[in-house]
């Protein structure tokens, strides 16, 4: 379970990080209901180009498919971190998009996913 999970959070920030290269104003707008000024555009490409690294680094890629502990724990921290930030963003500051609150549900149970099958596989490994 833990591979397909990592799998599954690795494709879905590498898909995000790519749109937020290509169309940094859709993505905030998506996600955050407002638009992009100045820098912004700027700083949601290199969030974009944080995105698709960490996709990369946290692909299941071992001879048997399974993620690295360390990649796992790179997509905890990051799930449940984005997860409490666009939370506030929509609670505290009043932002959002069609996406936002589904983007935080989704990072939210993908982080205690992960919790959960890297607790199982811990176990499983110590055994």
């Amino acid at each position: 379970m833990t591979a397909k999970v990592v799998a599954f959070s690795s494709a879905t920030e590498g898909v995000t990080g790519l749109a937020s290269l290509l169309a940094p104003s859709v993505v905030t707008q998506l996600l955050l209901g407002t638009d992009l000024s100045g820098a912004g555009p700027l700083v949601v490409r290199c969030f974009g180009v944080a995105l698709v690294a960490m996709a990369i680094a946290c692909w299941p890629s071992d001879t048997r498919g399974e993620p690295s502990m360390q990649g796992v724990r790179a997509l905890v921290l990051y799930n449940a971190m984005i997860a409490g930030l666009l939370g506030y963003a929509g609670a505290a500051l009043h932002l959002g998009g069609p996406l936002l609150w589904p983007a935080v549900v989704v990072h939210a149970i993908v982080a205690v996913l992960l919790v959960a099958a890297g607790r199982a596989r811990g176990t499983a490994t110590s055994a």
